[in-house]
């Protein structure tokens, strides 16, 4: 059977979504990173199960997972950008607030929650959840009504004293308008193209490539929300790469961000 680009991100997201759920609970082996960082042996494994996918459906194509770095031909023209499993630590720790991310670099994405069974696709022209019910496939719809504001207070923070995102919490007008919360994790970014939060707020380099974050702003773009740097640059296909990343529902919340950051938001 021929699989689009967009099944194909999504059966390699669900592989890996499998086996952060089956592992979830375990004693985890840990492979160290360095300043605190490190990995276990669900995410290697689900990064193996996610590359048998790709490897089956694409064999011609390149995969920079994050644990294994980028394999396939040097002169592959297309790649694929894997996250076996953003939320490592949440997962060790005996949290469910994890994603699973996987992206064909400038094209379709998915991002799978291991234990909702919910996917969420962006094809590059519309996004969408699978709830795990067959034939329940549902269009994303940004809102900003509950107000929810998720920000990651994960290092580095290349952008301070400038901009600290634990400064945005301080704001008189972020308490007027928003309630914060920390998910630790680009499911975040999920939930914001489904209209489970108002905006994401994140410190960082260009993101545009990132294994973590691509399939995330892909998915946003697609459902039509405002994503720019935290400088008010666009980021992503199409755009020049910003820093850090505000993903919003909608103009009117990425204003406001925007006017609590200090900085002169675009719409992008």
């Amino acid at each position: 059977m021929n699989l689009t680009d967009t099944e194909v991100a999504a059966a390699a997201a669900l592989a890996g979504a499998e086996v952060v759920r089956v592992r979830y609970g375990r004693l985890h082996s840990r492979i160290d990173k360095g300043a605190g960082d490190f990995a276990t042996d669900a995410d290697l494994a689900a990064e193996e199960a996610i590359l048998d996918v790709i490897r089956a459906a694409r064999p011609g194509d390149a995969v920079h997972g994050e644990e294994g770095g980028r394999q396939g031909a040097a002169d592959a023209e297309r790649e694929w950008l894997v996250d076996p499993l953003c939320g490592t630590l949440n997962h060790a720790s005996g949290s469910q607030l994890v994603a699973v991310n996987v992206v064909l670099r400038n094209g379709p994405a998915a991002v799978a929650d291991p234990f909702s069974g919910e996917v969420f696709l962006a094809d590059g022209e519309s996004a969408r959840v699978r709830t795990g019910v067959p034939g329940d496939e549902r269009l994303l719809t940004p809102t900003a009504d509950t107000r929810l504001v998720d920000v990651n207070l994960d290092p580095p923070f290349p952008s301070a004293p400038g901009f600290r995102a634990v400064d945005l919490l301080a704001h008189p007008g972020f308490v007027e308008n928003f309630r914060p919360r920390v998910v630790s994790t680009t499911l975040a970014l999920a939930w914001v193209a489904a209209g489970r939060r108002a905006a994401y707020v994140t410190d960082g380099g260009d993101l545009s490539g990132s294994v973590h974050f691509a399939a995330g702003i892909a998915l946003c773009r697609a459902a039509g929300c405002v994503v720019t740097g935290i400088d008010g640059r666009p980021v992503g296909p199409g755009g020049s790469s910003g820093s850090g990343l505000v993903a919003a529902a909608d103009a009117g919340t990425h204003e406001l961000l925007m006017s609590m950051i200090g900085g002169r938001g675009r719409t992008g």
